[in-house]
């Protein structure tokens, strides 16, 4: 004969929802097959305190049960006509039960989510970081580099099994039960965390590798070359597959990821696609203009100075700036002009200077004549 659901789960029969609900996490956690491993009465308690919780935490269930008992879901109760639960469609898997009760509950026993662990002692290995400085030059045109990074490796003497027969012995952890997990209770919390024995993989090496003390990598010192494609600039993020930390047992290799730094230039700024420079001038080259050579990345540009040119006026050389990562256009060359005003004269130069303005007339220096023009007023 089945036993009182009241008496299953120890409440009165006029319990209220919370405490069938309190009644229901102690026994549960109590009877969890992840902590009685092959303990079949216990496997019977934890499916018993599940059907008596499915029936008393719903008030339809709960108030047939009152009425009918166990006949209520029975063949044919609640007017059923099928069904292993009358008029209410079965029960529900015990280990579903507990994943609704516990599952988006944080501490709350996460057994698993409700189901044991199949514990794959093979793990993925970790991504790596690598930051790298490059050359204004190198971001432009693009180029090769050689990284030397230290990384797990799969063992050559076991082939990365771990085991150093170089087979996959593997056996149950004894400390997680095949979890992969352990678990600490304080009342109604469970606290998990992974098995320090077997790291989670919920298995380890019968007879472990003496040189990759059972892990199936070791740390090696590697060069990897990088292909840097033209266009990368600061921030850029560079992925280089399967070069990262190998895995576990022989699990899948991580990748490894490559932070750009663009250094600074000693002549050119970058804004974007856009390179700018500043570049000097004399006092004749802007009066008289001319064809200045620039520099570019690419090698001397010509520039047609126009005569008058004033300092601090821009001209744009096209397609002598940065190419783009993902296109085939490229940016432009902003060339500032800056008049150069000269110093440490001698006297001749001076002389000459000085005989050279005393020639210059208002249509000479336009800008000049209408400042006075304008502050003529205020000088008064």
């Amino acid at each position: 004969m089945s036993k009182d659901y009241y008496e299953v789960l120890g409440v009165a029969r006029d319990a209220d929802d919370t405490t069938i609900k309190k009644a229901y996490r102690k026994l549960a956690m109590k009877y969890h097959p992840d902590r009685n491993p092959d303990n079949k009465e216990a496997e019977e308690k934890f499916k018993e305190v599940g059907e008596a919780y499915e029936v008393l935490s719903n008030a339809d269930k709960r108030a047939a049960y009152d009425r009918m008992g166990h006949d209520a879901f029975k063949n044919g109760g609640m007017g059923s006509a099928g069904g292993g639960a009358g008029g209410f469609g079965g029960f529900t898997d015990p280990m579903d039960i507990f994943a609704q009760m516990f599952g988006g509950m944080g501490g709350f026993g996460g057994f698993g989510g409700g189901a044991r662990r199949k514990a794959d002692p093979r793990q993925p290995g970790s991504d790596l970081r690598y930051d790298l400085d490059i050359t204004l030059e190198e971001a432009a045109h693009g180029c090769d580099k050689t990284l030397e990074i230290e990384r797990l490796v799969p063992c050559e003497a076991c082939h990365a099994t771990g085991s150093k027969d170089g087979s996959a012995g593997f056996k149950q952890c004894p400390t997680c039960h095949g979890t992969g997990v352990v678990t600490r209770q304080s009342g109604f919390f469970v606290q998990q965390s992974t098995c320090p024995s077997c790291r989670g993989a919920g298995q380890t090496i019968s007879n472990p590798c003496p040189k990759c003390r059972g892990e199936g990598r070791v740390h090696k010192d590697v060069k990897i070359t990088l292909h840097i494609p033209a266009g990368v600039d600061t921030g850029t993020k560079l992925r280089s597959s399967g070069n990262g930390d190998a895995g576990l047992h022989g699990g899948e290799t991580g990748d490894l990821y490559v932070f750009l730094e663009v250094q600074p230039h000693e002549i050119f700024t970058r804004d974007g696609m856009d390179l700018h420079c500043t570049m000097p001038v004399t006092f004749a080259e802007a009066a008289l203009g001319g064809v200045l050579s620039v520099p570019t990345l690419d090698g001397a540009a010509k520039l047609k100075l126009p005569a008058g040119t004033t300092g601090g006026t821009i001209f744009r050389v096209r397609g002598k700036g940065m190419p783009s990562l993902k296109s085939s256009s490229r940016g432009d060359l902003m060339v500032e002009i800056q008049v150069e005003t000269p110093s440490e004269l001698s006297s001749a130069q001076k002389k000459a200077l000085e005989a050279f303005t005393a020639t210059l007339k208002a249509a000479n220096q336009p800008e000049a004549t209408a400042f006075l023009n304008k502050a003529a007023k205020y000088m008064k």
